[in-house]
């Protein structure tokens, strides 16, 4: 980009808040459903109808100005705002404007590595999502779908603070990241659950005023917000470089052709009209409301983020994953903790076979267990669980799997009843029964053969059919010592300890 010019940007967010009916209305707000089979009279706007506030709304909205320390108003009020667009069959959007239910706040932003950049908040109010207009299998007309006209909007509108695509697209993904996490919002950009308008414009280096901004209309995935900025931002350039100027108005991303194309014109505030909705009463929220949400407030994604991290020392990828999905988060944590809470130190101790993992268990050092138990739990909930699931189509919540019967497997390998390998297995049938993993392991004959005596037996006999590959080993092919592992276990079926394994073939071939 010409250096020359500096990039503006502010955004405002919808989110559709996760209440099971409308902002105004009982019409539920469940997603897919036929269209206009969710539009009852208050979102047709029938004659006579009035509008009662959903005290959910509120609440998540509450919920979202606490999280960024914003200013919550102890008093706000409904406006209607008049427009008229064929899937508002009112003619007006019921929104707030002069007194929003939720005031300044602030957020921080990190790109590759660098100090966190703040960015504000101006704003985030409620308001009744718009019905949707569908131009597929209509030949020459338009179909209009109304399911969605009343479903319950927090609109989060920022400063002016980003200066490039890629800080605007770090913007969206933190707060797409916290209204998941805080559970107000299903983040499914797909469905049109989270989407964002972008205002953007440039001006020369150094000068203070904005330019004339251009607004990006209903962008609903990450990729193409940054798209559709950096080409709206080279648009703008070109367009003033060559003599031309840039006019306010609504403009459309088309991903297809990678371009915006002007909607229409910009209306200005005062077009809209706002006045108070003579149908709803004003809204207070107590201090006894906001001490409820403090004390009932999920956890924050970055003390998350950092508690995965330093406590449980879960990989990168794997934090970001739970953060990413809330529901598995919540599995992983309630098997963690099922895990601990049922934890036989001494079992642990005579079973565990690497002496560091001995010597953890002997001192009692709480931390280093917790990480151990953590891993492997992470492991296999980002392993075979979200594995069946997919290959199931079903979510985290219709698992077949508890997180109790899920940390009890954990247990048997964190104990070294049985191996990795065999705990799929087991997980095979935990998935398709009933029974307890250490039913599953007794009912199957599944447990691991840690008898030393044993395992030397066996090993003996296999040296004595191998002679010329140990000597082989002997002679510096290390690849056979991996041909002698693979025998050991085929004779045991399976069920050698592969660590006492490995330590009783090192020592024989030596």
């Amino acid at each position: 980009m010409n250096t020359q010019w500096e990039v503006v940007i502010g955004l405002e967010i919808h989110a559709q808040l996760a209440t099971k009916t409308k902002i105004f209305s009982g019409a539920a707000t469940a997603y897919g459903a036929e269209p206009n089979t969710q539009a009852c009279v208050i979102s047709l706007g029938m004659p006579g109808v009035l509008p009662v506030l959903n005290e959910d709304a509120v609440r998540k909205a509450v919920i979202f100005g606490m999280a960024i320390e914003a200013e919550i108003a102890p008093y706000s009020v409904f406006a209607r705002k008049n427009y008229f667009y064929p899937d508002l069959p009112k003619g007006y959007q019921i929104s707030q404007f002069e007194l929003p239910i939720v005031g300044k706040g602030r957020l921080y932003i990190e790109i590759d590595g660098k100090p966190p950049i703040p960015i504000g908040i101006t704003r985030a109010h409620l308001e009744e999502d718009a019905g949707k207009s569908l131009h597929e299998n209509f030949h020459g007309s338009t179909g209009i779908d109304l399911n969605r006209a009343g479903t319950p909007l927090l609109e989060i509108v920022s400063e002016p603070d980003m200066r490039s695509a890629k800080e605007a697209v770090a913007y969206v993904r933190k707060i797409h990241e916290l209204v998941h996490n805080l559970r107000i919002c299903d983040g499914n950009m797909q469905e049109g659950s989270f989407r964002c308008d972008a205002n953007v414009s440039i001006r020369p280096q150094g000068q203070a005023e904005f330019g004339t901004r251009a607004e990006i209309k209903n962008i609903n995935s990450f990729n193409f917000i940054e798209k559709a900025i950096n080409y709206e931002v080279e648009r703008q350039i070109e367009l003033i470089e060559n003599g031309g100027k840039v006019v306010q108005e609504t403009r459309l991303y088309d991903s297809d052709k990678d371009e915006t194309r002007s909607m229409r014109s910009k209306e200005e505030a005062n077009d809209y009209r706002y006045f108070p909705d003579p149908d709803l009463l004003p809204v207070f929220i107590s201090d006894e409301l906001k001490a409820d949400i403090k004390r009932n407030m999920p956890e924050l994604p970055d003390s998350k983020r950092k508690r995965y991290g330093e406590d449980y020392c879960l990989s990168l990828d794997q934090v970001e994953y739970f953060l990413s999905e809330p529901s598995f988060a919540e599995f992983f944590e309630d098997t963690h903790e099922e895990f601990k809470q049922r934890f036989d130190i001494e079992k642990a101790k005579k079973n565990f076979i690497r002496d560091d993992e001995k010597n953890l268990i002997a001192n009692h050092i709480q931390n280093e267990v917790t990480q151990i138990s953590a891993k492997l739990v992470a492991n296999w909930v980002m392993g075979e669980l979200l594995r069946r699931l997919n290959k199931e189509g079903l979510s985290v919540e219709q698992s077949k799997i508890s997180p109790e019967r899920l940390a009890g497997l954990g247990l048997e390998i964190a104990y070294g009843s049985i191996s990795d390998k065999i705990g799929k297995q087991v997980f095979e049938l935990l998935w398709n029964g009933s029974e307890s993993a250490d039913e599953i392991i007794e009912t199957q004959g599944l447990r691991q053969i840690t008898d030393t005596g044993a395992i030397e037996a066996i090993i003996d006999t296999i040296l004595a059919a191998n002679e010329k590959q140990a000597e082989q080993y002997r002679g510096g092919n290390e690849k056979m010592f991996g041909f002698f592992v693979g025998q050991v276990m085929k004779a045991m079926q399976g069920k050698g300890n592969p660590a006492e394994i490995n330590k009783i073939l090192k020592a024989k071939l030596a």
